[in-house]
């Protein structure tokens, strides 16, 4: 395959007022940003609306996602919910993975609900996650994490897996359509 570069739908699924989730978004935006291979469309919820005018065409075009999730009560936002919900076929065979955070579970409750979710819309979740456990103690007052050296790593290992089964899901569609 000649093109080297994937698009990445990054989902910030807060729409809480006064929410967090702007934070961890711009922190792991900035991450993927600084990639070669990644063309990146970032798509908030709290802006774009649930679900948002062209949400299916950016999921549809997106050769992977990451969705940002709070834990709220051991679960995920019911907005993101209902986004995730509101397409089918845009997810079929898509590789998603997830940043999370929340309080002592860091939001890896949501992301387990999430991996069910998104089983049953045929997608393809990666192992490989980012997780905040008390996320507000976890970045200064400017955004910034307070153990880069270990986030960073953890995003990247993210998207390398990201960027692996984009590309595997991109080429064989090339082949053979996916049925689902």
């Amino acid at each position: 395959m000649s093109d080297t570069h994937f698009q990445l739908a990054v989902i910030v699924g807060s729409v809480r007022e006064g929410r967090f989730a702007p934070v961890v978004a711009n922190w792991f935006t900035g991450q993927a940003a600084r990639r070669e291979d990644v063309r990146l469309d970032v798509i908030d919820l709290a802006e774009t609306g649930i679900p948002g005018d062209g949400f299916g065409e950016r999921i549809g075009a997106a050769d992977a996602v990451v969705v940002i999730t709070p834990e709220y009560n051991h679960g995920y936002p019911g907005p993101l919910k209902s986004a995730i919900d509101s397409l089918n076929p845009e997810w079929h065979a898509k590789p998603v993975g997830f940043v999370s955070y929340g309080g002592l579970s860091g939001g890896l409750r949501a992301v387990e609900q999430l991996r069910i979710v998104f089983a049953e819309l045929h997608a393809v979740t990666i192992r490989e996650t980012v997780s905040f456990h008390m996320a507000g103690a976890q970045f200064d007052r400017d955004g910034n994490p307070r153990d880069p050296e270990a986030v960073n790593a953890a995003a990247k290992a993210l998207l390398d897996q990201l960027a692996w089964w984009a590309h595997a899901v991109r080429e064989a569609r090339l082949v053979r359509p996916y049925a689902s």
